[in-house]
Parts: structure tokens; sequence; C-alpha cells
């Protein structure tokens, strides 16, 4: 028997922030004070990313500038990794680089293909300031980068480069979110 919730299932889902705001732009802040309100902006997390069909998400796509991430991601084995990280700092990224489709919630229906590691170790603490690390192989290891790249002000459109780089950029101005996008 389950011993625990599921995480989301009493989150509010909350507004997506799309290629261009601001707020995915910058570095996010590290979080200082931890109780309710961080709860509650970890289980809204959760309930959001869900809602999207999402795999993880930062605190700054919901418009949270802060350094918290959440993530129900497999890896290449298909085993499942449900987790949240306050203030994670990537500490390692190696292994080989593979090139591979990666999406994001805050690019809706996109995807373009973006170099990462195949290994990834994130280091930060949970919600009652725990210390936590994470260790993630393919798959799970692109979604480690990916979110940490998030709360340093980065998406991955960011690291797509060349040919892959001008079909995105079309692809974005295609859509409805996307006709007039602040790239950095």
């Amino acid at each position: 028997m389950r011993q625990r919730t599921i995480p989301g299932t009493t989150g509010i889902v909350r507004t997506m922030s799309l290629l261009g705001d601001p707020v995915l732009h910058s570095p996010c802040e590290e979080v200082t004070a931890f109780g309710p309100e961080l709860d509650r902006l970890i289980e809204d997390m959760f309930a959001t990313m869900y809602a999207a069909e999402g795999v993880g998400l930062a605190a700054n796509q919901i418009g949270v500038a802060r350094r918290v991430f959440v993530y129900d991601c497999p890896d290449d084995e298909e085993v499942r990794h449900v987790g949240h990280v306050v203030n994670p700092r990537l500490v390692a990224a190696d292994g080989e680089e593979f090139l591979g489709p990666e999406g994001c919630l805050s690019l809706p229906g996109l995807e373009a293909g973006t170099v990462r590691f195949d290994r990834a170790v994130v280091e930060g603490v949970t919600s009652a300031g725990v210390p936590v690390r994470v260790e993630g192989a393919g798959f799970f290891a692109r979604c480690l980068q990916h979110e940490c790249d998030h709360l340093d002000g980065t998406v991955y459109a960011d690291r797509v480069t060349g040919r892959r780089a001008r079909r995105l950029r079309r692809a974005i101005a295609k859509t409805p979110w996307g006709a007039t996008p602040q790239l950095p």
C-alpha cells in the first residue's frame, strides 16, 4: 500500500511562461524561505507539469524566478524517477555527448536536436532542506541538464546551432505564441 501522496494531486495548474517571457531568460534566485509556500509551489509545479504532459518543470516556467525544479522522468532503461530539487547545482555532466530530440513546455509543440551529455549529477536540497543528490543517465540526464539550464536563464533553443537553429526559429515564428519571440 502506498504510504505517501502522489505529487501534484493537491496542486493548482498554473499558466506556463512561453519563450520570450523575460523570466525564462534570467538566472533564478536561490530559495531562502522553506515552509508551506515552497511546498505549495512544488505541488503546483507537479500539477502543472502533469497537466502539460511534461517530464520536468522549472519554477521560472510558471513565472516564479526561484531555483526549484520537479521531475517525473524515465531513464533509457524505463526506470521512472520522480522528485524535486531546491537550489540545484549541476555538479557533473559527462560521458558521451549525444544529439537527441529535445522539447520544452515553454516552446509547446516544438523540438529540435540538442547536444547533451549522457550522464548528469545534480545536488541541492529538498523542500525540507535535506541535502539531495540526483544522478541520471540517458534521457533522465538530458532532463536534469535541461531543468538546470532553465534556472540559469537558458532554454534549449539557445543551445541549438546551425541548420537546426534556423529551422527552429522558423517554426517558432509560425506559432501563435512565438510570432515575435525575444530570443537572447
